[in-house]
């Protein structure tokens, strides 16, 4: 009322005298002065009761609608979206994270009568946290089944562990073809019908990453391999990271004893380079000269075209490195198989210092050697998947070639010391975690006088004594971490101090012992050792020559003394001594393994029959 008044005194001032008073009136006139009827109505409206709707119908109604505006949020906001999945998979992981540090606790908390009942409480304890872990991780799929993967690597670990966490190798989901197809039209611009003459809609592997597909190029027909990472990686990697951050962030905080923070830091530094094929292409690239002007039975396949998550190469075709039936079949030597493998990774880890770091028998094919090939052998092993790579600098590189030399040397009073200065310099490992790390590094039990004797066999006193790995030493290893007191605390340390290099370097040493189990091999269990052994003299050689001939330079002519020529013949006389007496141990191995091989040979012929069994008891078959 008071707007239309004071609109109605503005109209009078400006029309002055002119409008008449009746008028004035007449307008100012509230409005239900003329309309009595009118207002009685819209009060007895007032006066009656408000209709109630049911409880039954706003509940519903309100899910109903919210449930509507949270499916469309979903599918139309990425942010809404992104916060969805990261509560849900987050919740899973610290799920599984929490129950299994509470678990433990409890278990290593109660009193047993038995040394045998708190085994198997502890191995149960390990079971039951593994098998949690394993349903999170299969449940949020992507990155995730890759960080269960690299936790079935770390020797380390307890066995229990590791095997729960082997079958994520093969429980890789593939990506259906149509959203291959938007990817590939995505980032090179056209269909796969366009590029490929052919194309299998089948993978031939899937793994956590990626899915391989065999095609022909069109034009040349060339048969080859193609690499299609899974398209929903690349939106949700940056959350996934995230949330693995935060949940063993939540872990260490909680359970300081159980901190694997650094599996959230090594997924945040490798991933992104396992996600770019383009930098998968030049680690392969590198390999390849890295091995250019050695005579090598290594082959890597050449890459064709490279994308993001695209990655175009050669294809071959050939058997798993650990296939016994496909070695016989192409009178492949598998004891030469075992060596060269190990050739190969000593040359990556002591002499080029650049490595691959995800090797497992999935990566590794075996082929006879094509016309033109540089093998020494009958054989070509290929290596596939170079997304990761690490590389050791000179003076980590160097000491641990030393720390190997001391490992297989006797144990002195000065070669211990050695062992535990370089165990120091290598994987910042104090004197009380050192027991823990050598068991690591060479899958063994501790050499003599690393721990305490506590009676028993006499342990070997350097890696050249062991025998062949019996069950009961691996019983006894696994018995050992569930059951001495703090020594799985220290398998958690170990694994928080060591760099992550090294750590790679663990899962290398690991693979060529486990394919050299794995392939049945005649010869003697230390013969990989000595393989390392000669690597690792050549490095040191290397090394310390060129170290004395840049001093030389540096003096010239004038400042030489005989001192600095003595110190140089001296290292080439001790490295030639070592690297001779290797060959020749070298040797004799390599004849006790070609008579157990004869002795196989000669047993087939009469017991499994003909000179068909002969041939598959020498191969292991029989």
């Amino acid at each position: 009322m008071f707007s239309l008044r004071r609109c109605g005194a503005l109209h009078t001032r400006r029309l002055g005298s002119s409008l008449r008073p009746a008028t004035i009136a007449r307008r100012t006139r509230p409005p239900h002065a003329e309309h009595p009827r009118l207002l009685s109505t819209t009060v007895s409206e007032r006066l009656k009761p408000q209709t109630k709707v049911p409880g039954w119908i706003v509940f519903p109604a309100a899910v109903l609608v919210l449930g509507g505006a949270g499916v469309l949020a979903y599918n139309y906001n990425q942010p809404f979206r992104h916060t969805a999945l990261a509560v849900v998979r987050c919740s899973r992981v610290a799920e599984a994270a929490i129950l299994g540090a509470i678990d433990y606790k409890l278990t290593f908390a109660k009193s047993y009568e038995t040394e045998d009942e708190k085994a198997t409480a502890y191995s149960e304890c390990h079971t039951r946290s593994a098998r949690r872990v394993l349903k999170a991780l299969l449940a949020n799929g992507g990155i995730f089944i890759k960080l269960g993967q690299h936790m079935a690597s770390v020797a380390v670990l307890p066995r229990e562990w590791t095997s729960t966490m082997r079958p994520l190798q093969d429980q890789c989901e593939p990506t259906a073809y149509e959203d291959l197809e938007k990817m590939f039209i995505s980032d090179i611009g056209i269909s796969i019908s366009d590029y490929f003459e052919d194309f299998d809609p089948e993978p031939i592997g899937v793994a956590s990453l990626a899915q391989v597909h065999i095609g022909r190029l069109k034009g040349s027909g060339e048969r080859v391999a193609v690499k299609l990472q899974h398209p929903h990686l690349e939106e949700f990697c940056e959350i996934d990271m995230e949330m693995v951050e935060v949940s063993l962030g939540w872990i260490k905080h909680w359970f300081p004893n159980f901190e694997f923070t650094w599996l959230g830091e090594e997924m945040r530094e490798n991933l992104p380079k396992e996600m770019d094929f383009v930098h998968e292409k030049r680690n392969a690239e590198r390999a390849m000269a890295d091995f250019e002007n050695i005579r090598t039975s290594l082959y890597i396949p050449q890459v064709k075209e490279a994308r993001k998550r695209i990655l175009v190469m050669e294809y071959i075709q050939g058997g798993r490195v650990d296939d016994l039936v496909y070695l016989s079949d192409h009178n492949i030597d598998r004891n030469k198989v075992s060596l060269e493998l190990s050739r190969i990774f000593c040359q990556m880890v002591h002499i080029n210092g650049w490595f691959h770091a995800d090797p497992h028998p999935g990566n590794l094919l075996i082929r006879p050697a094509i016309p033109g090939s540089k093998s020494p052998y009958n054989f070509e092993i290929v290596l596939l998947d170079h997304g990761l790579y690490f590389d050791l600098d000179t003076p980590l590189r160097i000491n641990y070639s030393r720390w190997w030399l001391a490992l297989i040397a006797p144990a002195t009073p000065e070669v211990l010391e050695d062992r535990k200065k370089y165990a120091k310099l290598v994987g910042n490992i104090d004197e009380d975690l050192y027991p823990v790390f050598e068991a690591a590094i060479t899958g063994r039990a501790a050499l003599e006088s690393t721990w305490e004797d506590e009676g028993g066999a006499p342990r070997p006193k350097s890696m050249i004594d062991l025998s062949a790995q019996t069950e009961e030493e691996m019983e006894a290893i696994r018995k050992a971490v569930v059951q001495k007191e703090g020594l799985l605390m220290s398998v958690f340390d170990v694994l928080r101090r060591v760099p992550r290099r090294v750590l790679m370097v663990l899962k290398l040493n690991d693979l060529t012992r486990s394919l050299d189990r794995a392939l049945m091999t005649t010869h003697s269990t230390i013969r990989i050792f000595l393989i390392t052994a000669k690597y690792c003299t050549f490095a040191v050689w290397l090394d310390e020559s060129q170290r004395l001939v840049s001093e030389m330079r540096r003096k010239g002519l004038s400042g030489m003394s005989l001192g600095l020529l003595w110190d140089y013949f001296w290292v080439w006389w001790r490295y030639e001594k070592m690297y001779r007496s290797i060959e020749v141990a070298e040797w004799w191995m390599d004849t006790g393994a070609r008579l157990v091989t004869a002795q196989a040979w000669v047993r087939g012929l009469f017991t499994v029959g003909g000179l068909q069994g002969a041939h598959k008891a020498a191969a292991g078959l029989a």
